[in-house]
């Protein structure tokens, strides 16, 4: 069994509450050097902070490589008692990244005394997909504009405006059928081609704007059960990716098996590549959103306090919905989801 069976296998949380877990990336947290700090984008970063700390993209997709050739797999404890093994693949839903105009116009490669770049070395004013982030950050502007004024009443809504939403540097939403997808890790690679900051931007390069989707798709479950329809249920989670919403969420040592996810194997990396103190910590990026396809009756909720989890899914799913409004996006897998939800 993988560590991240042994992790999601808890009896006393619900089925969805140890998918939700499962699924949960870990990334090693890393320190953002001082000398970097002029870089930020105050707006998205507290002001006055000794440390501040981050994540790189990079890392995180490393979270879904394994996941996205051999699946992830979560406990499933059927009505009967028994246990199954349900393995998901993650596949890019949808992704939204705005980062920070002085990265986006920044043409020389910054590394303070310890090699750590403060900007991506990626951006380039010339570049096509820097042109196409101007074309789409204009629209988009303008449409966050119009959210804003429709907001500026609301005190929970005043990080919406302009400057926090930085410039749009890459827009993807998936429309194909499931059946017509590639793996997560597979259409990150293959975006990358023509947008290569997605591997070297940090989480702190990143507004708070930023976000992604992921589907999961069932693809077989360990012992098969042929009559068990509720095990062909699909989850579409949301992340954000900037630090602005990040917390370090936990400590990685040798006894916890929660950094199964990926931080172990990444920052067992990261240490052997360079000694750094931030690779001892972890950061947790939890759904923040959620909808559901063919989850029927109450498998994957947990019996004695089944309310629980409808209020969590209820919650999520209409965080997701707010976020998207928020952000005029027009998700299809949300919409698709939403129209064929059976809760």
């Amino acid at each position: 069994m993988s560590s991240s069976a042994l992790c999601c296998s808890g009896n006393s949380l619900s089925n969805l509450e140890r998918f939700l877990q499962c699924v949960t990336p870990i990334v090693p947290s890393r320190t953002l050097p001082q000398s970097c700090f002029n870089d930020l984008n105050s707006l998205w970063q507290p002001i006055g902070k000794d440390s501040i700390e981050y994540f790189t993209l990079k890392d995180l997709w490393d979270c879904y490589y394994e996941w996205s050739a051999y699946g992830v797999g979560t406990t499933v404890m059927l009505e009967s008692g028994e246990t199954v093994m349900q393995y998901y693949v993650p596949y890019l839903s949808a992704i939204q990244i705005y980062s920070n105009k002085s990265a986006a116009a920044s043409r020389n490669r910054k590394e303070d005394s310890d090699g750590v770049e403060c900007e991506s070395d990626s951006w380039s004013d010339d570049s096509g997909s820097d042109n196409l982030s101007r074309s789409l950050s204009n629209n988009s502007s303008k449409a966050w504009d119009a959210i804003s004024e429709d907001s500026s009443s609301d005190p929970e809504s005043s990080w919406l405006t302009r400057d926090r939403l930085g410039y749009l540097y890459l827009e993807y939403t998936e429309k194909s059928s499931p059946y017509w997808r590639i793996p997560l890790m597979n259409k990150i690679t293959e975006l990358a081609r023509s947008h290569p900051a997605l591997m070297t931007l940090k989480s702190v390069d990143m507004s708070p704007a930023s976000w992604m989707a992921v589907a999961w798709y069932p693809i077989y479950h360990i012992p098969n059960q042929n009559n068990e329809r509720d095990l062909g249920a699909c989850f579409l989670t949301y992340h954000t990716l900037s630090s602005s919403f990040q917390d370090i969420g936990m400590e990685c040592d040798d006894n916890d098996m929660g950094k199964d996810m990926c931080c172990s194997d990444v920052v067992g990396r990261t240490a052997g590549e360079k000694s750094n103190k931030a690779s001892s910590s972890c950061l947790s990026l939890p759904p923040f959103g959620l909808a559901t396809y063919k989850m029927q009756g109450d498998l994957w909720l947990k019996p004695v306090s089944s309310s629980d989890d409808y209020e969590r899914i209820s919650y999520l799913y209409s965080a997701a919905d707010s976020w998207l409004k928020q952000l005029n996006v027009h998700h299809h897998d949300f919409n698709f989801f939403t129209f064929h939800s059976t809760l």
